[in-house]
């Protein structure tokens, strides 16, 4: 499946999106396409290639709201490394951990789940930090990523035509990848 690179209107990346999302948005006049793929999809009465970066004609503004909560926000925020031996680890082999147990009344919200790793996970048990022996890297607390927030795309190998549009607040996570002289990243 192919996917496409969603731009603001200030080039910033957005978000990653199909390939059917981008021609929609095509169509409805409200992007205009940067890059393309080779293949093409056609109808009765047109064709189009598949867009590979698009940009928004209008400015999205993406300050004010809310972070929403998620797995996946909670791991971002705390930079996919557990927040209690330091350790950075792939999304697929971390856990959510409420610093005050559930059982003991701890909430599922941004002030006491941390991202934490399997193995200090099952040493935390269902005790608070201090009761294991353990110290929070940091205490959690809801993220502000104004103005900036970062973006992680979580693909092995990115189009190449995407690459000119990431910046420093972009990570990519790439196997193997190579840079444009041929040097290994």
């Amino acid at each position: 499946m192919q996917y496409t690179l969603l731009l603001n209107a200030t080039y910033e990346p957005l978000r990653v999106i199909s390939w059917k999302k981008a021609v929609v948005l095509v169509i409805l006049g409200k992007v205009e396409v940067i890059e393309e793929y080779d293949r093409e999809i056609r109808s009765v009465s047109f064709s189009i290639k598949l867009p590979s970066v698009v940009r928004l004609l209008r400015y999205v503004r993406r300050g004010g709201a809310e972070v929403k909560f998620s797995r996946r926000n909670i791991y971002a925020r705390d930079g996919y490394r557990c927040q209690y031996c330091g350790r950075q680890f792939p999304y697929d082999e971390l856990t959510c951990d409420h610093v005050i147990p559930r059982s003991r009344g701890g909430r599922t919200e941004w002030t006491n789940v941390v991202t934490c790793c399997r193995e200090c996970n099952h040493r935390k048990g269902g005790r608070t930090p201090e009761e294991a022996g353990m110290r929070l890297l940091r205490q959690p607390k809801r993220p502000a990523w104004l103005p900036f927030i970062r973006i992680t795309i979580r693909m092995k190998n990115p189009p190449r035509s995407w690459l000119d549009y990431f910046y420093w607040n972009v990570e990519v996570e790439r196997e193997g990848a190579r840079d444009r002289e041929g040097v290994a990243l």
